[in-house]
């Protein structure tokens, strides 16, 4: 049975839940800074509010200029590094960083540097790129996506 799009993307029942996406970036590859990127972009262009707690390696890939030299890709797809970093280079392709500045462009896109991983890190909010906009804790993020629709692991 096929689903309507129009049921997918406006849901007819209401459950209380904020129209929100969290999105919990441990990752600090290319490949899954790229995805949820895109995944905030497009969120953000349904009119979802997103918000995005960077941690560990999430959160170094945000130090101020590591974008611009960041291409590692993970692991588990090594073998097609040298492909998608060929892709990467191309013109018009597609950047994750700017992905982002987009999505907080286009709508109501926060992004949040993990404060224990900032101490860890001995870093400070300064450290990080102007796109993060504050420091928050574990328990208030979940705080926070508890009531969203939404929640990614990336």
């Amino acid at each position: 049975m096929n689903t309507p799009m129009e049921n997918i993307v406006n849901p007819v029942v209401n459950d209380g839940r904020v129209n929100r996406m969290s999105i919990i970036l441990f990752s600090g590859t290319v490949d899954k800074l790229l995805a949820a990127s895109i995944m905030a972009t497009g969120a953000s262009a349904m009119g979802l509010e997103v918000d995005i707690f960077l941690t560990m390696w999430g959160m170094m890939a945000f130090r101020k200029g590591a974008h611009k030299e960041l291409n590692k890709v993970s692991a588990d797809f090594a073998e097609y590094a040298p492909m998608l970093q060929q892709k990467l280079s191309g013109p018009g392709a597609p950047n994750w960083m700017e992905n982002l500045e987009q999505a907080k462009e286009i709508g109501d896109v926060h992004v949040y540097a993990c404060g224990m991983t900032l101490e860890m890190f001995g870093m400070s909010k300064t450290d990080l790129e102007d796109i993060v906009d504050d420091v928050v804790g574990v328990a208030g993020f979940v705080e926070r996506a508890k009531e969203g629709k939404v929640t990614l692991f990336v």
